[in-house]
């Protein structure tokens, strides 16, 4: 299991400053400059150039052209053919603001140039995309299921009232590190009653596999609850996450899914820690079958096997970075459940929970500013993908847009679900 790493729905960026003496240049100059390596980047996109041809080397360093060509691949498979570049709009010599359009929509986004000549993309990101012609529900919707596998999706109030998007929103999905907003919802609740406060401090007593980054630190080390909650959801720490557990109780966070109202709690329970989930699915195979197969009972007595089993994290990365593994064997939930745990908390009076959310949302700034409020978490294995926001609209409103897809057959492609939450996103409301 890792962390989704929040994506900017495009390509990716190596920002190079100019130097001072680059931005001397003739204005007009490097203005051409820039128009050209726009209509570079249609080039590339339509296949007439190489990436090598106009992107830096150093963009080419964190974005091989393999990737960039699958890249390329999801635009034009979610949003059409490339046409062109609408415009670009300069903000210094070397830098401006590029928007390509394609057959469905505008790409919009910053791009700057390396100062050394020939002045190579240093940075090419496009952080929204704006429908034109006519997308719909039912667009979406076939698209959605055409993906190899099976998904889901939910846009609209959490309430479920005129929701703008749905699709398959009763079925039972993987959901990855989403699980870890029923831990935030189990703390929030405890803080509400009183038990627990946010500027408790714990001393760090559980280990876990990363993604994150308190598997490093000191045995012992003291930190706040809150502390822990924001590792958790803000880059989806795994020894936070079972931390807090430990704190709680497992029972807690089981109640919490119940007292929200989990459609089908049985295939959830019992709730498992990462760590858990880490040594069941790269541990012995005989038990992870036992443990499938197994009923609520049995798979607890199962539990108490595994936390002392003993596995190195190369073994267990083996794992987790081929095909997927028993993608049933972890948390799931539907688009409706998820709409029963946004929905709670929405409505906490105290909003920490809610700050937490909001520390990485996983958006672009021009899609953040139509809302009053943007929390976000998701999940990633192979094979499993979710992406969930809660939204607070300007009339106060509380929404949900979340996506899930499985497939368990495959890894499933974190592109092309971000470019179709981009497309639900814009439906009108």
């Amino acid at each position: 299991m890792r962390f989704l790493i929040p994506l900017s729905l495009a390509l990716c960026s190596l920002a190079t400053p100019a130097t001072a003496q680059e931005t001397e240049q003739s204005d007009v100059a490097v203005s051409e400059t820039l128009e050209q390596r726009g209509e570079d980047v249609v080039a590339w996109l339509k296949g007439e150039k190489a990436a090598s041809e106009i992107f830096a080397p150093g963009f080419l360093a964190q974005v091989p052209e393999p990737q960039l060509n699958a890249i390329n691949a999801q635009l034009q498979a979610q949003y059409g053919a490339i046409e062109g570049v609408e415009i670009i709009t300069p903000n210094s010599s070397l830098s401006g603001e590029i928007v390509l359009r394609f057959e469905k929509a505008l790409g919009k986004g910053p791009i700057s140039l390396a100062p050394d000549t020939p002045h190579l993309i240093g940075t090419l990101l496009l952080r929204s995309f704006e429908p034109v012609g006519e997308d719909s529900v039912q667009k979406i919707s076939a698209d959605l299921a055409a993906l190899p596998g099976s998904a889901s999706a939910y846009f609209g109030p959490v309430d479920g009232s005129d929701p703008v998007f749905a699709h398959n929103t009763q079925e039972h999905f993987a959901i990855g590190s989403t699980f870890k907003l029923y831990v935030l919802s189990a703390l929030a609740q405890s803080v509400e009653a009183g038990e627990r406060n946010w500027s408790d401090v714990a001393p760090l007593s559980v280990k876990s596999f990363p993604s994150g980054r308190m598997q490093d630190w000191p045995q012992g080390a003291p930190a706040t609850l809150q502390t822990y909650a924001t590792m958790m959801i803000s880059i989806s720490d795994n020894t936070a996450t079972d931390q807090l557990m430990a704190v709680l109780g497992r029972e807690a966070v089981e109640s919490e899914v119940t007292r929200i109202g989990h459609s089908a709690p049985a295939k959830t329970l019992p709730f498992l820690t990462t760590r858990e989930m880490f040594l069941m699915k790269g541990g012995d195979k005989e038990r992870l079958a036992r443990f499938a197969a197994a009923d609520d009972a049995e798979q607890a007595e199962i539990l108490s096997t595994v936390k002392d089993s003993d596995a190195t994290l190369d073994e267990l990365m083996r794992t987790f970075t081929g095909g997927p593994t028993a993608i049933d064997v972890e948390w799931l939930a539907s688009m409706d459940d998820l709409r029963g745990l946004l929905g709670t908390l929405a409505t906490f009076q105290d909003d920490t929970a809610r700050k937490v959310m909001a520390v990485n949302t996983s958006m672009s700034d021009d899609e953040r500013a139509k809302w009053d409020y943007v929390g976000y978490k998701g999940g990633s294995e192979p094979g499993v993908l979710n992406l969930t926001w809660l939204l607070q609209d300007k009339a106060q409103q509380w929404h949900m847009l979340s996506l899930s897809w499985n497939n368990p057959e495959e890894p499933v492609d974190e592109g092309a679900l971000q470019l179709i939450s981009q497309r639900i996103l814009a439906l009108p409301r």
